[in-house]
């Protein structure tokens, strides 16, 4: 069984963030959603829901296999945890390439689709 591993905030769910994670599960055959929890979050961006309310949402779109809270002190915990075959990245998250590839996993970019825009959905609804 190929595991596949894909990661983000998911403030607000959006049709890229739907194709992403389609396509993530695209590349095996087991899926694991890790969403970034609330202290994470709020080192970069606002945050616009609690990490469990943004875990159960994507729950309810049934393309993860699994969904996680991402670990607020080392991401690579549930990286070391989970042991995926591939890690799936927008094409705008950043990563250790050496740290990732050490752990034998291969990355796999996925592109943009759409302008879907996180930070612009929250600036149209302000």
């Amino acid at each position: 069984m190929k595991k596949v591993l894909a990661g983000g905030v998911f403030n607000t769910i959006h049709p890229g963030h739907v194709r992403f994670l389609k396509k993530a599960k695209s590349l095996g055959d087991f899926l694991v959603v890790v969403v970034a929890n609330d202290k994470t979050v709020l080192k970069k961006k606002p945050l616009l829901k609690p990490q469990e309310e943004r875990k159960r949402a994507l729950e309810r779109l049934g393309i993860a296999d699994k969904v996680i809270i991402g670990d607020e002190r080392d991401f690579l915990r549930v990286v070391k945890k989970e042991k995926p075959d591939v890690i799936a990245l927008g094409y705008d998250q950043e990563f250790d390439k050496e740290k990732l590839e050490s752990l034998g996993c291969r990355m796999v970019r996925i592109k943009r689709f759409g302008s879907y825009s996180t930070r612009e959905i929250i600036e149209k609804n302000k």
